[in-house]
């Protein structure tokens, strides 16, 4: 009697917070499910606890049967199998599939990267002092974090990356002085999210805080362009490569992942519709799929599209949250970049290292998300203007 009550206390707790595990943080399940934020954010904050409180649950289970004879043999080997499944997947997913490399990935010189990059691959690009890295999309599409000890001239700057969003930004992984320590768990709204494991709190890539906050790490300006324009910007530069694990076992188990997450990943891309579908709202103002580059300043986005840029003259100007901003196309280095103007006077050009027509030197707008979908920059920026010019009226859209 005693055996059979703690057999299903042990069976009623291991298999409803692995079933809650596996829902939420499993991934794959969002393909057939629509996993709430708020359930997400919890299993994402207490992840190690719930895990903990379930496997004892399981172990409970267990000593029942073999010690008090509680419980049939094969509902405990079943419940066992249901045990491994729904807390081994999405553990072994998180974090071994998207083992991220914040504090150990590894650049190489252009000329080596090119085994690798083909010269029109997209890549994103972080620059400092003069020294720049390169992230192909391919390459960092699986770890999703790229950044080492070294720093890039002294800084510390993390790569982050939304293969599901197409968004790659650049953070100095702190928050008011406070170290972030950062991992990838999820996604939602078609944009991961991350861990500060400092803290147990979900950060959202696109804004770049904790859940709840208003200040969050220091964006780095991020800049979307292809392989052969970052080598004729900078022909030193260096390029980040995943290279395929030395661990037999373990360069399987990457290549099988790897082929999911291009086939999935290239429907995303080919398709109107988001192959993850837990979005809260549309906006058919553009395709689904349009790449646009975003800005928010005071509560103020605006987004604009590379074809818009190249029809008005390649330059325009733009005011957002009070800023003013000049937004340009570079053919040479094939890169939409934003940059900061020093007054109201517009720019009539500017070449891709910020040098204006009237010989100034402008900054690169750091808080901009370049060439993300335009179905996940209107899910976070729902009031968002598209393609805004100075002598055009500022009026939102709803």
């Amino acid at each position: 009697m005693v055996g059979d009550i703690l057999f299903v206390i042990g069976l009623l707790v291991s298999l409803p917070i692995g079933a809650l595990y596996f829902r939420d943080l499993g991934d794959v399940t969002q393909m057939f499910l629509r996993v709430k934020r708020k359930n997400m954010h919890r299993f994402i904050r207490h992840e190690y606890r719930l895990i903990g409180i379930g496997l004892a649950g399981a172990l409970l289970m267990t000593l029942a049967h073999l010690l008090l004879g509680g419980g049939a043999t094969w509902l405990w080997i079943v419940a066992l199998a249901l045990t491994a499944l729904l807390y081994g997947f999405p553990y072994v997913w998180v974090h071994v599939g998207l083992r991220n490399q914040r504090a150990r990935a590894r650049y190489f010189p252009i000329a080596e990267a090119a085994r690798w990059v083909s010269p029109s691959s997209s890549v994103l690009v972080i620059e400092n002092k003069g020294r720049a890295r390169a992230h192909p999309d391919a390459q960092i599409m699986r770890p999703h974090l790229a950044g080492n000890d070294e720093g890039l001239a002294g800084e510390n700057v993390v790569m982050t990356y939304c293969a599901m969003a197409n968004l790659g930004v650049g953070y100095t992984p702190e928050i008011e002085g406070q170290k972030v320590e950062l991992e990838v768990l999820a996604q939602h709204g078609n944009n991961l999210i991350l861990r500060d494991n400092v803290t147990g709190e979900p950060i959202q890539q696109i804004y770049g805080r904790r859940e709840g906050e208003s200040a969050g790490m220091r964006p780095w300006p991020t800049v979307r362009m292809t392989f052969r324009g970052f080598a004729k910007a900078y022909p030193d530069g260096e390029v980040f490569i995943n290279p395929p694990s030395k661990n037999p076992l373990l360069r399987l188990f990457d290549s099988l992942i790897d082929k999911v997450f291009t086939a999935e990943i290239s429907r995303q891309h080919r398709e109107a519709e988001p192959i993850i579908d837990n979005m809260t709202r549309r906006d058919e103002r553009l395709h689904n799929k349009t790449y646009v580059w975003g800005v928010s300043i005071k509560g103020d986005a605006v987004c604009w599209t590379d074809d818009f840029v190249v029809e008005q003259g390649s330059c325009v100007n733009a005011t957002v949250g009070g800023t003013p901003l000049v937004i340009a196309w570079d053919p040479k280095y094939e890169s939409l970049g934003i940059w900061t103007r020093s007054s109201a006077a517009p720019v009539q050009s500017i070449d891709f290292f910020g040098l204006t027509d009237q010989g100034e030197q402008l900054s690169r707008f750091a808080d901009l998300r370049p060439g993300l979908f335009w179905h996940v920059w209107a899910e976070f920026n729902p009031l968002t203007d598209i393609n805004r010019i100075d002598s055009q009226p500022e009026s939102k859209a709803a």
